[in-house]
């Protein structure tokens, strides 16, 4: 038999080859409540978890055997006893320890990404040490993949178009004037999935946090691909452009969505960039917008999933700024409700209906503010992981500890990623109604970012003293007049929501 997980749903993961399973092998799929009693899931990722291992299930038909059991363990025991089962690499420390304690299990490489992990750790180990910058691996795969290229150089002669691609919103709209993205119609298979969450959270069983709207993300291979195709052939050419924008009243803008899928392995990342690729070259779509998408895909999502495996998992527990406070209630609760600050009210309550929001809110809002209060970032790593529909281990380990908490004291960034509020004010339509002001740092109307970065480098103004990115702002620390005012303003604030 070869065992299929739930985020290993695609066709490319039953194709023959190396670890793969033959054309008529038996398939096994597991749907284990144990993982849900485990963690605080976000309702609506629970749902769509369980939806796609379903609708997967019902396309494979009688070739597969579906087993609903307390734990993988006795699952793969009612369906297989002692016969061998292959299964693929699978994407964390848990599930790798869990197959290879398996006597009769033989674990193949993984499939899903760009790049073997070995071939990974051939060009990290010849760094000779130095640091794994993210932008030279992004070449590397773009010329070891021919993506982007003309001959030897990079299409347009630019490698990276970051700069075309940082505009703030636009000042005159709420919203981003371009199609809206693909949305799946549910189901009898949501339907019963809705009841069984139900069920399971009546019966004290497992316990939900969020909201479950209707289904927002595809659930089966079809969705996923109309998901691309509206994308590529609707959305593409406005991407780029404000991809680091937000607005309040448009939280989707011209972003793919098509992170979940990519996670649930019903997209495979060679169709997504190669898709965007040829609009580029068809002229239907501008390079700056094509080249920030290939990146996002072929650059970050392979650099983070690669970073997962080559630090090894003693990486998660990285916490150099010593960060140890606990997560407040109202954020484990998504209690958006009771927090002032519009920004990180706006951004907490569409994580809260949607378990969704695109990276500058994660990083710049909600990851900023857990750096800046100086919470724990496994505790971090942890909430993003379970409040997020795409959020998987080897997301969120490198993506949180590494770039949002700076917890590795830069093996992955060469700073914090943090700001006061006049990069929100700049980049969102966030700031103008709150009832804070992103100039101030101190008084009634101090804005805890701008407050909270103050702070920030106040607390570590010996280790980012020394870091050429962090230096010039801690030297001018000396020069706040209204220093001491805001140290007590921030002991007395403490967790409480801003």
């Amino acid at each position: 038999m070869h065992w299929l997980f739930g985020d290993q749903l695609g066709p490319h993961f039953l194709t023959p080859g190396e670890g793969g399973p033959g054309r008529d092998t038996p398939l096994l799929m597991i749907e284990a409540r144990s993982v849900f009693r485990r963690r605080r899931f976000h309702r609506a990722k629970a749902h769509l978890v369980l939806s796609a291992m379903r609708h997967r299930a019902a396309e494979l038909g009688d070739r597969v055997t579906y087993v609903r059991a307390g734990t993988y363990r006795e699952g793969l025991a009612r369906a297989a006893g002692d016969r061998p089962v292959t299964v693929h690499h699978p994407t964390s420390y848990a599930a790798l320890r869990l197959v290879r304690s398996l006597p009769q299990v033989t674990v193949g490489p993984a499939r899903g990404f760009l790049v073997p992990m070995d071939d990974f750790a051939a060009w990290a180990d010849g760094r000779g040490g130095g640091r794994l910058r993210q932008e030279d691996f992004y070449r590397w795969v773009r010329r070891g993949h021919d993506l982007l290229m003309d001959g030897d150089a990079p299409a347009g002669d630019r490698w990276n178009l970051d700069h075309d691609n940082r505009r703030p919103p636009p000042r005159d709209a709420s919203t981003l004037p371009v199609p809206a993205p693909y949305r799946p119609r549910e189901d009898e298979i949501d339907e019963e999935v809705r009841h069984d969450l139900d069920r399971w959270a009546k019966d004290g069983d497992v316990s939900f946090v969020g909201r479950d709207a209707p289904r927002a993300f595809p659930a089966d291979r079809a969705g996923a691909r109309a998901a691309l195709k509206r994308f590529l052939t609707h959305r593409l050419t406005t991407f780029g452009p404000y991809e680091d924008a937000v607005l309040a009243a448009d939280p989707v803008m011209s972003h793919s969505l098509l992170s979940s899928s990519l996670n649930l392995g019903l997209l495979d990342p060679a169709e997504c960039v190669e898709g965007a690729e040829a609009e580029w070259r068809a002229g239907r779509a501008p390079l700056n917008s094509v080249e920030g998408f290939v990146r996002q895909i072929a650059g970050w999502r392979e650099y983070v999933w690669q970073l997962y495996w080559y630090f090894g998992e003693d990486y998660r527990r990285s916490n150099v700024l010593g960060h140890t406070a606990p997560l407040p209630d109202w954020w484990n609760e998504l209690d958006a409700d009771a927090v002032r600050a519009r920004c990180l009210r706006t951004v907490l309550a569409q994580v809260r209906d949607t378990g969704w929001t695109h990276h500058i809110p994660r990083l710049m809002i909600l990851g900023s503010h857990a750096l800046q209060r100086g919470w724990d970032p496994a505790a971090v790593t942890d909430w993003f992981h379970r409040c997020f529909v795409d959020g998987y281990d080897w997301v969120m380990v490198p993506n949180v500890v590494g770039m949002s908490q700076y917890a590795d004291g830069g093996l992955m960034t060469t700073k914090p990623y943090t700001s006061g509020g006049a990069y929100l004010h700049r980049m969102s339509d966030l700031c103008g109604p709150c009832r804070y002001r992103p100039g101030d740092r101190t008084g009634e109307h101090a804005c805890p970012y701008t407050a909270g970065y103050w702070s920030f480098l106040d607390r570590h103004r010996e280790r980012l003293g020394h870091n050429h990115r962090t230096a010039r702002p801690v030297r001018q620390l000396e020069r706040l007049g209204d220093l001491g005012e805001l140290r007590r303003q921030e002991r007395a604030r403490g967790d409480a929501p801003p």
